[in-house]
Formats: C-alpha cells, sequence, structure tokens
C-alpha cells in the first residue's frame, strides 16, 4: 500500500505542479503569480497523468517513467570543471561540449554537483546561519538547464556533499534544526522554484555520500539524526513545491539498508525524525567501487534485492568507477546490461575531467562503448519519447 500512495501522489504532483511552475530559471515571484492563475482555471486542466510528450520523468510502482513508457537511467557523472563551477563564472563552452558528448552517445541522464561546498554559493556564517545565495550561481544554473533541455539529456542534480562539513560553520549547521529548516526554506525551494518545471530535471539528489559525515572526523562525525533530520525536510519542501524526484547518493549500502547498519533514508525514518508527510525519498541511489565487495559484495550480477536494498521503488547505482574490469570481472558493457537485466533501474558512473593536457574524461571510451551498446538493446526505454514519436 505504501508503494501505491507514492506513485498517485507522484503522478498527482506530476499533473498539477509541472504545468503550474514557470519555465526553467524563472523568478520565484513571477513562479507564485502563475501557480496562482493555474489554481483558478478550471479542473478540466488538470490530468491524473503526464501527456505522452511531456519530458518530466516521474514513478509508476519501482519503475522511472516519461510519457507513459519506462525510462532506464543509462548515465555518467560529470561532477565539475573546476569545483563549484555556478558561482557566476560558468565554463560554458565547456559545459556545451559535455552536453553534445552526451547526447550523442545517447548518456540519457548525467550527475552534477551543483555545490560542492558552498564556496561562493550558498553565504553562510560562522553559526551555520545561511544568509543568501551568489546571484551568479542562478545565473550559471538558467544556462545549465537550458542546455540540459537543448540536448534532452537529464539533470540529476547533487545538492551538498559530505566535504561541506569539513568546515566548522558547515557541522554547526548541520547539528540545529532551526538552520536545517532555514537552508530547506530558503536555498533549496528556491532551487524548486526555479527548476521545479524544468523537464529534464530528473531528480534533486541532496547530499552526495552523507557517510563521511557520520564516520569520519574532519566531518565532525556527525550523529545520522542530525544528517537524516535535514533529509526529511528538505524532500518535504521539494515535495511541496514541486514534482522533481528526491534521493540521497549513499556512499555505501551499509547505511542504506536494514541488512547492515540500518536504512538511514527510510520513510519511516525521515517521518518519525521530522513529523513531516513529505519526507521520504522517491528512489534509492547507492555508490559502488572495488574497495567494497569483501564486506557488501556485488550489485551488478544480482538485484536491488539481493544487495540489500528495499525493492519497494526504483534503484539506481548512482556512482561507480568505469575503469576496473579486472577486479569486477565484466566489462562496462556487462554491467550495464546486467543491472537491466537484474531489475536495476540504472547507473551512472564516474567521469570526471582528467587536468592533462587533452582534457580526456576518466576512460570515456569505456564509458561510450557501453551506453551505446546499451542503446542498441533497450533504445526504447534509453529515449522513450522518440519510441514514442516514431511509433505514433
Amino acid at each position: 500500500m505504501k508503494t501505491s500512495i507514492r506513485t498517485f501522489a507522484g503522478i498527482m504532483a506530476a499533473a498539477m505542479l509541472t504545468a503550474s511552475l514557470s519555465a526553467c530559471g524563472q523568478s520565484p515571484d513571477t513562479t507564485t503569480t502563475n501557480t496562482q492563475a493555474v489554481t483558478d482555471n478550471t479542473e478540466t486542466e488538470k490530468t491524473s497523468e503526464p501527456q505522452n510528450e511531456d519530458a518530466h520523468v516521474y514513478i509508476e510502482g519501482t519503475k522511472f517513467m516519461v510519457g507513459g513508457k519506462e525510462l532506464w537511467i543509462s548515465g555518467g557523472n560529470t561532477p565539475w570543471y573546476d569545483w563549484n563551477d555556478f558561482t557566476g563564472k560558468m565554463k560554458e563552452d565547456k559545459w556545451e561540449q559535455t552536453f553534445s558528448m552526451l547526447e550523442e552517445d545517447h548518456i540519457n541522464c548525467t550527475r552534477i554537483w551543483i555545490n560542492c561546498n558552498g564556496d561562493k554559493i550558498v553565504n553562510i556564517d560562522q553559526d551555520g546561519h545561511v544568509t543568501g545565495v551568489n546571484e551568479g550561481h542562478w545565473e550559471d544554473l538558467d544556462k545549465l538547464f537550458d542546455m540540459a533541455e537543448k540536448h534532452k539529456v537529464y539533470i540529476m542534480a547533487t545538492l551538498l556533499s559530505f566535504d561541506h562539513f569539513k568546515e566548522e560553520k558547515w557541522q554547526k549547521f548541520l547539528v540545529s534544526k532551526e538552520e536545517c529548516d532555514n537552508y530547506a526554506e530558503t536555498y533549496v525551494k528556491t532551487f524548486c522554484e526555479r527548476y521545479g518545471g524544468c523537464d529534464y530535471l530528473f531528480s534533486i539528489d541532496l547530499m552526495n555520500e552523507p557517510d563521511w559525515g557520520y564516520e569520519n572526523d574532519e566531518c565532525g562525525k556527525i550523529d545520522w539524526d542530525n544528517i537524516s533530520y535535514l533529509f526529511g525536510k528538505c524532500a518535504d519542501v521539494i515535495h511541496s513545491t514541486c514534482s522533481t524526484l528526491v534521493t540521497v547518493g549513499t556512499g555505501i549500502i551499509k547505511y542504506n539498508s536494514e541488512k547492515y547498519e540500518g536504512n538511514k533514508v527510510s520513510d519511516e525514518y525521515l517521518k518519525k525524525l521530522t513529523g513531516l508527510d513529505g519526507a521520504y525519498l522517491d528512489f534509492y541511489s547507492v555508490h559502488y567501487y572495488d574497495w567494497q565487495r569483501p564486506w557488501f559484495g556485488f550489485p551488478f550480477d544480482i538485484s536491488p534485492e539481493e544487495f540489500g536494498l528495499v525493492y519497494d521503488r526504483p534503484c539506481i547505482i548512482g556512482e561507480a568507477q568505469n575503469d576496473n574490469e579486472k577486479k569486477f570481472r565484466m566489462t562496462l558493457t556487462e554491467i550495464y546490461k546486467s543491472m537491466y537485466d537484474k531489475g536495476w533501474n540504472g547507473l551512472l558512473v564516474w567521469m570526471e575531467p582528467r587536468k592533462d593536457e587533452e582534457q580526456i574524461w576518466y576512460r570515456y571510451d569505456l564509458t561510450k562503448e557501453a551506453v551505446n551498446a546499451m542503446y542498441e538493446y533497450i533504445p526504447e526505454k534509453i529515449d522513450p519519447l522518440s519510441a514514442w514519436k516514431t511509433a505514433a
């Protein structure tokens, strides 16, 4: 019953909120006016399901859907060029090249660190209070989402990382419910008001690998109650503001599963901490690297349930290496195909640019081979809208 309620809520949110939100990058004040205008219109404008030509991603059961067709996330991580890229000094030519490359090779989604550690983006004082956001940040993100729409590549937007909490002011923020609420109601809500109407915003990843905020001394070894309270509050704000999907990029299955230390991002835990109905994740996104295998197994040739996830919603591997065939004993192409066959809903491999004279991506040759093979394997699920238009 829990899954059906989440699915129904997602479909209704997509129907009522996608139309009401503004075009990508429009100011929150104008969005509010547009929302009121839609509310005042007749009920006949509301539909229970998205239209076929709508590129907005929603969920039915354990599947990502777009335009009435299943979407399988054949993706990568293009996290940054210069670390905190979106401060008003975005390298537009580099990002344009990136999106062109992804489109050409049928990569339908990329995970981008919108905010790597807060520098020159989110203004926070020494007491952990968020005082504002660099306006250049929004200007750069307007350009980023325009590129995504132009090239029809979805963005998984990562808003925080454990890297933030290497600074004491961010640690103070995270242990204060009041400051977490302030961040959610200012930065996160504004992000949703500006970009929640963008069809090619696939999802919001609330934090990259919070595990290290809990485990590492340099990040304060902050209790999960504090970390997950932030997730619950932000998820509720997002679900109340737009229809964008919400997740958390857990670094290891250890903290995303009752099989190990407990699921620190479960519906029950997030709602218990916050008391908010919207405190839940729409899908799970766990990370995996070969060092984890002795303790947590190997996810690429088993189902999400066998790996330890509760498969009551879509499950993906949101970050993984792409250059270790000897240790994995599978090629990257075999990994992508196996994950689809085993019931996973997507894979996004790591593709950080190397600082060499050619500026080549991290073994992009392997990624290119694998994602193009996936497009040949299941083209209608890698690009559902094109498949729908062809069928029509």
